[in-house]
């Protein structure tokens, strides 16, 4: 097994907790980065040669080495894979009584660069790192034996593969239908894995539509971004009065509007972007008692961070506006690159610049399907503020 060599010091964030490598840490003078097989299992040592542990290793990529296991004598094969996910399956039972959930969160559970959703006898899957593209069919083999597919969908269309250097691609192993269900609460949704966002679902809100029904019943709600309208359909199931949900996607309103009719309700559903609907309602003299904005990621890269925090305070002003005296607000990001403080500032602003008084009644993130390594921050990208307005 070929060993890397960090320089002096640079194993202290190691060993406080933290599982990457950049390539600006390794001693390239003593190790042969260059030369390592993308994907490659590795010795990691300190610059005294002591060891730290096992690293997948990709020498073209700056996170050049993801930590598995601080056991260097450990072997890293389809018999350790399934012990790592039966830990997963464990955790999520324990708390989820439907098969219906993140099951493994990358670093979260000890493996980085792999994510697998369960839709009951369907999973979804990324790769995005070139260890566990490498480590594919054991993944797969392991996930057969723990779970007993009838289909797996390799979703290795991610941006995140880009910096690995890695093909996107997407398929099927085995059988999977071109929609499956899953039940959330009281409600009843239909996805596609293949064409769907990401995976096909955002179970990392889960948690947070869950809070949402204590403000929903009798309330006229506009969910913006609603994607397949889950938090439309919650609040529906919940005693809502009406529900409107906005998209720039026609595929993801017509998914709204099925999932409407599969859950025997209705709803507007309004195609647009999202500010442009939303000027829009306020010409129409709407208002609402309760307004959901769960954008996607408006700040992917650190440079994106001024432009999009402008999006951000936008967006939720003009949510704010539309928002019945008393009305509540649910603001949402999956920013990593913007912090809870930051929103709060936004929303902040974007009240005080309308004259309103807003105050935050709770504050959600991911649920535990999708565990945060106290080391690594970037775990932890989920806000959801829930605010209530003054006149």
């Amino acid at each position: 097994m070929v060993s890397i060599r960090l320089k002096p010091h640079e194993d202290r964030r190691l060993r406080a907790g933290h599982l990457w490598i950049y390539s600006n840490e390794v001693d390239t003078g003593r190790t042969p980065l260059q030369s390592v097989v993308p994907g490659s299992v590795c010795r990691v040592e300190d610059a005294r040669g002591a060891p730290l542990g096992l690293a997948s290793v990709n020498p073209h990529a700056l996170l050049c080495a993801r930590l598995l296991t601080r056991r260097a004598d450990a072997v890293i094969d389809e018999a350790w894979l399934l012990r790592r996910l039966q830990r997963a399956l464990r955790a999520r039972t324990s708390v989820y009584s439907a098969p219906f959930y993140r099951l493994v969160y990358g670093e979260g559970d000890g493996l980085p660069g792999l994510v697998v959703d369960r839709y009951g006898d369907y999973l979804a899957v990324q790769l995005n790192t070139a260890g566990m593209e490498v480590l594919r069919g054991a993944i797969l083999s392991a996930l057969h034996a723990l779970l007993q597919p009838r289909g797996i969908v390799l979703r290795n269309d991610s941006p995140a593969r880009n910096p690995e250097g890695l093909p996107l691609y997407d398929e099927v192993v085995g059988e999977v239908p071109a929609e499956v269900e899953l039940r959330e609460g009281d409600t009843t949704f239909k996805v596609s894995l293949r064409s769907g966002q990401k995976t096909g679902w955002f179970f990392d809100q889960r948690d947070n539509r869950d809070r949402l029904q204590r403000y929903a019943h009798g309330a006229r709600v506009l969910d913006v971004c609603c994607y397949t309208g889950a938090w439309a359909l919650r609040a529906l199931a919940a005693g809502a009065k009406s529900a409107c949900a906005v998209d720039s996607s026609a595929e993801a309103l017509a998914a709204v509007r099925a999932n409407a009719e599969l859950n025997g309700t209705g709803l507007e559903a309004r195609r647009g972007r999202a500010l442009e609907v939303l000027e829009q309602l306020h010409a129409e003299h709407r208002q609402y008692d309760l307004v959901v904005v769960d954008p996607p990621a408006l700040v992917k890269r650190r440079r994106d961070h001024a432009p999009g925090l402008a999006h951000y305070r936008r967006l939720n002003q003009l949510a704010i506006r539309l928002l019945a005296p008393g009305g509540v607000l649910v603001s949402c990001s999956c920013s990593f690159h913007v912090t809870a403080d930051e929103l709060q500032q936004v929303l902040l602003r974007a009240s005080t610049s309308l004259g309103r008084r807003l105050v935050i009644l709770e504050q959600g993130g991911p649920g535990p399907d999708h565990p945060v390594h106290p080391a690594i921050p970037e775990t932890r990208y989920l806000k959801a503020f829930f605010c209530r307005a003054g006149g």
